[in-house]
Order: structure tokens, then sequence, then C-alpha cells
């Protein structure tokens, strides 16, 4: 039977109930009294000479409050790269300043170059107007092979050249890596694109700055995943702000994909503004403007080769990325297409030589980080891409290649030669799983009838596994971060008996009020709504590391549960002493005390109460109070995994895709909330599934955004979809956290794309279609037809 509460149940999300109800507090919803309003002129050329800067006639026009420059920022900090990347050759990234507004030159299409303040915001926009700006234009670089080659202009004039960075791995096999594949049986070789996206999450970016002049303190409303990171990052490294003197508080977040993870510039515009001005000051990006300022994703062309012997067992894998930086190093960027990517690309196989080259690469263009999957979905898809094209060279179907080279359930745990070491798993499993839900045996048939009304029916699997919870601490740091990636929690026992649980994580869609609630509540047999998570602000909350990388269960449930066994020991303490007990002899289940073999007993309230009114009360022994901390630093990486299978239809005629089925097998180890993850896996696949079919950023020659808009960016709707179809019941808890679970909200969009791309490649494969570059939008189906015809 299912629960009811607790750990596995599908308890209904709570916070929905204000989310369905319009009462949601966002951070537009908020405005602090006396608040001006800002407006952000923003560079309409890719790369140029800043000449000079006007703001004369803008400064006497109404409502005006003052204007900012980057004249104003020379003597902070730039915005802070958090991964410092070591080449193969030991030296390390070329690591140019970011400025918080642009001085001397504007590198990208959206540029800050100068921000008004005034009373509205029509007001901030007409003045903006009226600012006189001189660029001497220069030659843009946006393809990332041009930019890497001999004369070509530089993004930043104080660089060697347009090189972030040239990374391999694992170094020392790349001799025997290359020995391998030159004596294959066979090599199948692949060159693709990994298609630059824009996150678009529902809620826009927002940032608030507040200063009290009376107390010097700042306080900064931001759309954030990771409040407690942006007070470091901006405080310390960019504004010189001490953390006690500034506040971080990022409310309800709708959406952020990872693009709300990074320290923005905005962040610390508006945090300036605010003490130069003497007013609050508010900025919300537009659409239009999140398009050239947020954090775009992927950007990865690849060639990839993979060695197998003449019974198709995998010997040998290599493969040279470059990976697209834009114009500056934002937060993370660094990490994505190296350690997150790199350490991924063993797969769910047992390919015994792996290397891995890739070089970072500054372009004129909006700066790249992690998006939806971080490295992971890059790699998956060339892996399963190159996989599914070596099956059809080696006349071996598709699902028993990839059975025939899995890790096998007795080898966990796994030493990977890119270094991870999987703790368990069980990818037959899944895939026996996938082949229960997908009816293989039925496609022939439905493929004849797809040919019969002129259409071409294509079945496609992939096979993805990703690393969740990035750590432990130690080792991410002998690898470049320049953080802790821990997680933090506070459980505070009121003495009525509820409970307040402080976390570092920061919820934003993932239903954290919820399923935190469930574990808590779980562990002391009391009520889940008798459960209150708090985040968001680093005043209330303990220092985190925030929300991101399928890490919040895994690494701050984690954190939880401990803080959560030292309330439990506290309590039996205090419970031993009430029923006049050795603590030894004291049990707790289901919310009540009892000592064992007798018929005392004291229920979970009496003993809160006792904690806060110590009558009678040992003190030398037992503190009064009951609420405790604490810190968990993960000691490895979680392994969610799994298999999924796409079936499509092709019009010959237009080139148009649609999706008939799509079915995901996965393995999350324990699963807290059934509905929950349900949900994480669906939005997962629209987001895998758009990439897949529809979305693509696109710059011309000269740098400038032709995908700047809704008109022009493909995003997927209702009837771009199918019903999914949807498993987690073949799993292998993880071994190391004390949940024994592994993080579910990237897995859709990792194993996605290739599952479709595989699926088409297979509609067409009579036409001698091989690959096509996502997005399969009909234009490029239809010319691969052609082409290949």
């Amino acid at each position: 039977m299912p629960k009811d509460s607790g750990i596995g149940a599908s308890s209904k999300r709570r916070e929905d109930v204000r989310f369905l109800t319009g009462k949601g507090k966002y951070t537009d919803d908020m405005n602090v009294e006396g608040q001006a309003h800002c407006y952000i002129l923003r560079s309409d050329v890719a790369h140029g000479t800043l000449d000079s800067v006007d703001t004369s006639a803008a400064a006497d026009m109404p409502g005006v409050r003052g204007i900012l420059t980057g004249e104003d920022f020379v003597e902070v900090g730039g915005l802070p790269c958090g991964w410092q990347v070591t080449d193969r050759f030991g030296e390390p990234m070329q690591e140019p300043k970011h400025p918080v507004i642009a001085h001397g030159k504007v590198r990208h299409v959206g540029d800050p170059i100068a921000v008004v303040v005034a009373d509205t915001l029509a007001e901030a926009r007409d003045a903006a107007e009226a600012i006189d700006v001189s660029i001497t234009e220069l030659s843009a670089v946006v393809d990332m092979a041009a930019a890497l080659a001999d004369g070509a202009t530089k993004v930043h004039d104080d660089l060697t050249n347009n090189l972030c960075y040239d990374w391999g791995f694992v170094e020392e096999n790349k001799d025997a890596v290359d020995e391998a594949i030159k004596g294959a049986h066979h090599v199948t070789t692949l060159e693709l694109v990994n298609n630059r996206l824009v996150a678009n999450p529902m809620e826009p970016r927002v940032a608030i700055g507040d200063y009290d002049a009376s107390t010097n303190d700042h306080t900064l409303y931001t759309t954030s995943q990771n409040p407690h990171v942006i007070r470091l990052l901006m405080g310390a490294f960019v504004l010189g702000i001490p953390e006690h003197k500034l506040r971080v508080v990022a409310p309800d977040v709708g959406g952020g994909f990872g693009s709300k993870i990074y320290h923005y510039a905005e962040e610390a515009i508006v945090t300036v503004a605010s003490k130069q001005f003497g007013c609050p000051v508010k900025w919300t990006s537009s659409r239009s403007e999140a398009f050239m300022s947020d954090a775009q994703g992927r950007d990865h062309v690849t060639k990839i080769e993979l060695a197998m012997d003449e019974n198709g067992k995998f010997l040998a894998l290599r493969t040279d990325t470059m990976a697209n930086m834009g114009a500056y190093l934002s937060t993370f960027s660094t990490c994505v297409p190296t350690w997150l990517h790199g350490t991924l690309m063993a797969g769910n196989y047992t390919t015994p030589l792996i290397y891995c080259n890739v070089k970072a690469v500054f372009t004129n263009t909006v700066p790249v980080d992690a998006y939806r999957g971080a490295g992971r979905p890059e790699a998956t898809f060339q892996l399963e891409r190159v996989i599914d094209m070596a099956a059809r060279e080696m006349g071996i179907d598709p699902i028993e290649l990839r059975m025939r080279n899995f890790v096998q359930p007795d080898q966990f745990p796994y030493q990977t030669p890119v270094a991870v070491v999987y703790d368990t798993g069980n990818y037959q499993g899944t895939m026996a799983k996938l082949l229960e839900v997908v009816d293989r045996d039925g496609f022939a048939a439905r493929k004849a009838a797809s040919a019969a009304n002129g259409k071409l029916r294509g079945f496609g699997v992939a096979s993805y596994i990703e690393a969740c919870g990035i750590a432990p601490s130690s080792l991410v740091g002998a690898l470049g971060a320049r953080a802790g990636l821990y997680e933090s929690a506070t459980v505070r026992v009121n003495a009525t008996g509820s409970i307040s649980v402080m976390t570092g994580s920061h919820s934003h869609g993932q239903g954290h009020e919820t399923t935190f609630a469930q574990v808590v509540s779980d562990m002391l047999g009391i009520e889940e709504n008798a459960v209150e998570i708090v985040h968001g602000d680093t005043a209330k909350i303990p220092f985190g590391m925030g929300t991101y990388g399928s890490r919040s269960l895994a690494v701050g449930g984690s954190a939880m549960v401990k803080a959560t066994e030292k309330i439990i020991k506290k309590a039996t303490k205090i419970a031993a002493h009430l029923m006049e007990a050795a603590e030894v002899d004291v049990e707790f289940k289901d919310g009540q005390f009892s000592v064992a073999g007798t018929d005392k007993s004291v229920a979970w309230g009496e003993v809160c109460l006792a904690a806060y009114v110590p009558h009678n009360y040992p003190l030398e022994e037992i503190e009064p109070g009951l609420e405790e901390s604490a810190f968990y630093d993960p000691a490895n990486f979680t392994y969610p995994a799994g298999a999924y299978a796409c079936e499509v239809e092709v019009d010959p005629d237009t080139g148009k895709v649609e999706i008939c089925s799509f079915a995901a097998a996965d393995d999350f180890g324990n699963v807290i909330n059934p509905m929950i993850v349900e949900g994480q896996v669906h939005g997962g696949l629209a987001q895998g599934l758009g990439q897949a079919l529809l979305e693509n950023t696109v710059y011309d020659e000269n740098g400038q955004l032709l995908t700047g808009s809704f008109m022009d960016y493909a995003m997927p709707r209702a009837d771009d979809l199918p019903s999914f179809e949807v498993d987690h019941s073949s799993l292998t808890p993880c071994t190391h956290n004390p949940l024994g679970v592994k993080g579910c909200g990237e897995a859709g969009a990792i194993g996605s794309p290739p599952a479709l791309v595989n699926a088409v490649i297979d509609a067409l494969a009579d036409k001698g279609v091989v690959h096509i570059d996502m997005p399969l939008s009909p234009s490029r189906v239809w010319a691969a037809m052609n082409q290949a015809g």
C-alpha cells in the first residue's frame, strides 16, 4: 500500500497552494518604501572600443536620481569565477577581469554600459536614451575555430589569445588511447554540435538593493539559487562589504535551471546604487534583456571516436571538444566542460581507456555556464550518439551493443578510467524495465502502419549516468573549486513540539518545503504540517551552498538527517530524565519515548516542553532548549542512471518530426516523494526534447543575437510533446548518504536528446542519413534527407 505521509509518500506540494492562488512572493512582487528604479543601457555591438559615455543630458532628465558608468566601478573587483582550471600542461587558465559595467571595451551585445536610476522605470528608460555613447566597432569573433586561429581578433587585449585553457583528461591515458584506436578492429567517428541554449526560467531575474545608512547594512533581494554564495562573492570579492553587513534574500524563485546560480552584475549595481543615491533601487529584467544578459548553456563542438573489437566490445574512447565560454568567465563556467563533463565520459560502460580534450574559447557572445545537467548532457549526447552509429556500422542491435558493454551489477563499486567511482547501479535492470514499457516487439507493425500513411517511423534508445551532489569539498578544492560543496541545516524544536528547519539549500520549483518536511517528520514520527522549512535568507539560515546539480536531498537532506539525529539524541536524554530511566533503555518510535520492557512512556510534545521549561532539570548534564545544527560534506557524488526510449514519425515531404511516445526508466535510489520525482522527470524531458527539436541560440558573424526573443527562439509547447511513461522502480540505493537518495532533477534533460536524435536517425536510415545536429527542425531534417538522397 502507498504511504500516506513521510518518506515514500506522494504528499501534495504544500507550496503550490500559495503559487496556484497567486500568493507567492517573488522578488518583483516586493517593493521597498521609497524605492527608485534602474534601467541598464546595454551595448548594441558585440565588440568595440568604448570611447566615451556622456551622461550630462540624461542626468538633467525628469526623475533622474543618478547615473552609474564603468568609471564608478574601476576600483572594485570584477565578477569572480568560482573554479580555476589547470590545463594539460600544468598552467592555470587565462582569467580576464569581468567588469561590473563595461570600461574601455564592450565585448558582447548586452554588455552593460550605463545605469540610470530614476523615480520610475519609464523615466529611467527615457533618460537612458539621452546618453551619448561613442563606440569604435571592432571585428567580432563568434565561431570558435576562427577565434583560435592565428591572428584572430582578441576578445581581451591583455590575454595571449582567445584560448581560456587546453584541458586533457586523463592525460596519462593519451598515448594508450591513441594506440588502442590505431589498432582497433573498428573505429566509429562522429562530429557533432551541442547547440547553445537560453535557460528561459518562467521568472526573469530581479534585484533590489536597500542600504540602511543608520547601521551601514546592505540588503540585496535577488532571484538566486544560492543566496549565501552571492553574499560571499559580491561582499568579499567585488564590493568589499563585510559579510555581517550584507544580507541576501532570495524569496520565492520562479525556476532557475542553473541560470540563477551565478553572481550577476545587476546585483552589485543595485547594491552600489542604493548607497550612492540614498534610496532602495530595483531592477527587473525584461525577457528580451534576459536573452542577452542571462548566462546561456551548452555550445560545444565535438569530434568523438569509439574503438571496438570484432564483437563490439568497447576498447577506447577519444574526444576533442571546443567549448564556448562567451566573452567572460561566468561563476562556474570553467568546470562545466571539464570536471562535470570529462568525468562522465565512461557513461554506463566498461570502456577501459578514455581521453578527453577540451579547448575553452572566448568569443564575443553572452557568457556560457551550467544549464540543467551542466556537462553531463554534453557527455551523454556525444557518447550515446556515437554508440548508436557504431551499432549501425557493426550491424549489431543498439540495445544489444549497450548491454554487452554495461558495467555489470557485480562490478560495483566500479572504478572508471576517468577518476570517479560508481558506488552502485543496475543498468541492465533499467534497460529491462524500459523494454517492459515500450513494446519494442510491436514496433515493426507500427512502422508499417506509418509507412502506409506516408510517414517514416523510428525508434531510438539512450542510456545515461550522471554525477550529482558534486563532492567532496577536499576533492573539488584540489581540482580548482574556490568554494566548499557541503550543505547545512539547523533544526529548531519549539516548546510545543513543532519544528522549524533552516536549510542552506534553496527551492525554486523542486518542492523542498514538502520533501524536506517529509524527511524530518518521518524521523520524528510527527505530522508533516508540524515541520516548517525556512530557506533563502542569509539572516535566518546557516551558511549553505544552495541548490544546483541535483544536490538538495543528497546533500541538504543529509544535513537535515544529521541535525535531526542530534535532536533525537538530546531528546532521548530529556525523556530518560522524565521517566527516571537509564538513557540506554529509552527507545524512540512514532513520536513516543518509552522504556524498554516497561509501560513507561512520554510523548514527543512532553519532551519538547520539558526542554524549554526545565523545572527539576539536571542543568549540569543537559542544557535547556532543543536546537541542533549540522553540516554535511559528501564522501562521493551520487550516480543516478537510466534508459530512455523515443518513437517518432517523420514527414518526408516537410521534415517535421512528431514524437509518438517517450518512456523513461530511471534509478534514483530511494525516493522520498514519487509524485515530485515524476514531475521533475517530466520537466527535464520537456527541456531535453526542446533542445533536440526546437531551441537554438544563433549569432551572426558580427555577434548580433538573431534569436533574441520568443519570436525567433522556439520553445517547446504542449502539443510538441507526448504523454510520458515514467518509471523509477528499478532502484539501487546510494551507499554513502543516510537517505540512500541519488538526485533526479536533471535526468530528463540528460537522457532525452540522444534518445530522440537516435529515433529520428533510425527513421531516416534507409535514406542514408547518419547524423543531424540539434535542433532537428523541419528544415534541417528535410535538407538531410534530400542531401543524402
